[in-house]
Formats: C-alpha cells, structure tokens, sequence
C-alpha cells in the first residue's frame, strides 16, 4: 500500500497548554478495536468522539479529503491516542487506523 506522506505536517505541531486541556475530556471515550496483523504490520481501529474531532486544531486537518492528515506518533499520543509504537495513518472515510 502506498502512504502519501504529502499528506501529514512536515513536522510533528506540538499542541498547546490549552489545545490540549481542551481534548483531555474526550480520551475516555475515545474506542479502539482489538489489534489484527497481516504478515507486515499490526492494525487496530481507533474512533474519534465526533466533538474530539471538532477540537482538533485546523492544521492536523485535511481539507482537501475532508478527513484528519497522516499524524505523527508525537501528535496523536498528545491528543490522548495510545497504539503500538509507530506511526498512525487514518484513512479517507473512515476512522481506521493503522499503527
């Protein structure tokens, strides 16, 4: 499968003090699927409250796919995901994730 990275920030953009304070309140009721592999990589599906999306800050959003960009592992552990080690690709359409 093929990743356009084009598609995430160049570099990870730290949330700040209050950006953060304002996504706390949705980590408990952020939902993960049980993990499933394939011979190469470890999924897991992760859904987002629909009011969590909404606080995200603009610049983790693609407008252009009307969905999240690519994160990188400092951005989404600071909004209150946890995965396995390694980068979180969410996809147009849908709330998979891909870690």
């Amino acid at each position: 499968m093929d990743i356009d990275m084009s598609r995430r920030n160049k570099t990870p953009r730290p949330l700040t003090d209050s950006e953060r304070a304002r996504l706390e309140e949705f980590v408990d009721a952020i939902r993960y699927s049980e993990r499933y592999n394939d011979s190469e990589f470890e999924y897991r599906h992760v859904q987002l409250p629909k009011m969590m999306l909404k606080a995200i800050p603009k610049e983790y959003h693609d407008s252009a796919k009307g969905t999240l960009k690519l994160l990188w592992e400092d951005e989404w552990r600071a909004m209150g995901m946890t995965q396995v080690r390694g980068n979180l690709f969410l996809y147009p359409g849908s709330p998979r994730v891909k870690g």
